[in-house]
Protein backbone atom coordinates (compact mmCIF):
# COMPACT_ATOMS: atom_id res chain seq x y z
CA UNK A 1 0.00 0.00 0.00
CA UNK A 2 1.42 3.34 -1.03
CA UNK A 3 1.18 6.17 1.50
CA UNK A 4 0.92 9.52 -0.26
CA UNK A 5 -0.41 11.74 2.52
CA UNK A 6 0.70 12.61 6.04
CA UNK A 7 -1.63 11.90 8.94
CA UNK A 8 -2.26 15.66 9.22
CA UNK A 9 -3.24 15.81 5.54
CA UNK A 10 -5.65 12.91 6.06
CA UNK A 11 -7.33 14.72 8.95
CA UNK A 12 -7.52 17.98 7.01
CA UNK A 13 -9.07 16.24 4.01
CA UNK A 14 -11.69 14.58 6.22
CA UNK A 15 -12.46 17.98 7.79
CA UNK A 16 -12.75 19.52 4.31
CA UNK A 17 -15.14 16.81 3.12
CA UNK A 18 -17.24 17.21 6.25
CA UNK A 19 -17.34 21.02 5.94
CA UNK A 20 -18.41 20.62 2.29
CA UNK A 21 -21.35 18.50 3.38
CA UNK A 22 -19.99 15.31 1.83
CA UNK A 23 -21.12 11.94 3.13
CA UNK A 24 -18.39 10.40 5.32
CA UNK A 25 -19.87 6.91 5.11
CA UNK A 26 -17.00 4.42 4.72
CA UNK A 27 -18.38 2.84 1.53
CA UNK A 28 -19.01 6.23 -0.08
CA UNK A 29 -15.54 7.56 0.73
CA UNK A 30 -13.87 4.31 -0.36
CA UNK A 31 -15.59 4.69 -3.73
CA UNK A 32 -15.16 8.45 -4.23
CA UNK A 33 -11.80 9.03 -2.47
CA UNK A 34 -9.92 5.70 -2.40
CA UNK A 35 -6.57 7.43 -1.81
CA UNK A 36 -7.95 9.09 1.32
CA UNK A 37 -9.30 5.80 2.65
CA UNK A 38 -5.98 3.98 2.03
CA UNK A 39 -3.99 6.69 3.77
CA UNK A 40 -6.45 6.99 6.68
CA UNK A 41 -6.30 3.25 7.34
CA UNK A 42 -2.50 3.40 7.28
CA UNK A 43 -2.41 5.93 10.12
CA UNK A 44 -5.56 5.09 12.09
CA UNK A 45 -7.01 1.78 13.32
CA UNK A 46 -10.34 2.40 11.57
CA UNK A 47 -12.17 4.89 9.36
CA UNK A 48 -14.39 5.84 12.31
CA UNK A 49 -11.30 6.53 14.40
CA UNK A 50 -9.92 8.81 11.66
CA UNK A 51 -13.19 10.76 11.57
CA UNK A 52 -13.21 11.06 15.34
CA UNK A 53 -9.60 12.30 15.36
CA UNK A 54 -10.38 14.86 12.64
CA UNK A 55 -13.14 16.28 14.84
CA UNK A 56 -11.37 16.18 18.18
CA UNK A 57 -7.88 16.96 16.95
Amino acid sequence: MEVTMSSEEVLLEIQHLSASGKNLNKKMVKKSHPHLMRNALHYFPSWDNAIERSITG
